[in-house]
This record gives structure tokens, sequence and C-alpha cells, in this order.
């Protein structure tokens, strides 16, 4: 990846965090340690969502519990 995408994802990535927050201001080290790893760990977990209903879907995961309490574990024969 260049200079020119990674520097675009960070701006989205910043834009996002602030359309959220719209209020917030911080030093450029706050920026990265709050900002962004908020933005990453919340693209984290949709990849992690989609990875694991696609197990689901292939038989290799089950999933447990309700909606908001969902667990997933290999699928027991």
């Amino acid at each position: 990846m260049g200079n020119a995408d990674f520097d675009r994802q960070l701006a989205e990535a910043v834009l996002a965090y602030l359309s959220e927050c719209p209020n917030a201001m911080d030093t450029a080290e706050g920026v990265t340690d709050w900002w962004l790893a908020r933005q990453q760990v919340r693209v984290q977990v949709e990849a992690v969502t989609r990875v694991l209903s696609a197990l689901v879907e292939r038989g290799v995961l089950e999933e447990v519990g309700s909606a908001e309490q969902q667990r997933y574990r290999l699928k027991r024969n």
C-alpha cells in the first residue's frame, strides 16, 4: 500500500470517529491511541463477524445463545 492510500485510510478513520464524536479534540498521540485504535477495533469486529458467519454457514462452527449474547464454538456432531 502506498503512502497516499495509507493516508486516505487514516483520514477516513479520523473523519469517521469525528462523525460520531464531533466535539472530540486530542493530540496526535491521542488521536492515534484512541480515535484510530477505536476505528480499527470496529473494523476488526466487523471482519470477525463475517468470518464467524461464514464458518457457521460451512458447518464448522455453531452459534449458541440469543442474539445479544451470541457465542460460537466448534460444531458438535
